[in-house]
């Protein structure tokens, strides 16, 4: 069993580097193509029929379908206007990730004050029904962490 594992991992990389050639010459992305230029498959049922292979391929189809959508609108577009819409799209990247970094900032200092005051546990139980939020949240950092310690009779304990 360990010998097919070790195969089948032998197989996804040369198909990989098929569907990474195919996607580099700009060549139609098909099962067909994949299985005419692999050493080992000699179908495309050999792909179709196999459910990692066919998430591979669909995987490089798409992004094959993306990569020509946006070659034809570069290829419509001189290299100035394109060099000028890249450039404002760095500005916009840039903007939005400062305005992330502040957003994470104002949240976390909120959530801090909230639960100063004593109100946390209503935060955690708002919350509570929004579990792919919180996860977000935590994702981003905007969440504070807190040091629990615990009390005893001699003191804090850390």
């Amino acid at each position: 069993m360990t010998n097919e594992k070790s195969q089948q991992v032998f197989e996804d990389t040369e198909m990989n580097q098929i569907l990474e050639e195919l996607l580099a010459k700009d060549e139609p992305i098909t099962a067909r193509a994949v299985a005419r230029l692999h050493p080992k498959l000699s179908a495309a049922s050999s792909i179709t029929r196999h459910p990692a292979r066919v998430k591979m391929l669909e995987h490089y189809q798409q992004r094959q379908e993306q990569y020509r959508h946006w070659s034809g609108k570069l290829s419509k577009q001189s290299k100035a206007v394109t060099s000028v819409a890249m450039a404002d799209k760095d500005l916009r990247i840039a903007e939005l990730e400062k305005q992330v970094a502040l957003l994470t900032a104002s949240h976390v200092a909120m959530i801090r004050a909230v639960g100063e005051m004593g109100g946390f546990s209503k935060w955690a139980q708002f919350f509570a029904d929004y579990r792919e939020s919180r996860l977000e949240l935590e994702r981003l950092g905007a969440l504070p962490l807190a040091v629990v310690s615990q009390i005893s009779a001699s003191g804090w304990k850390k």
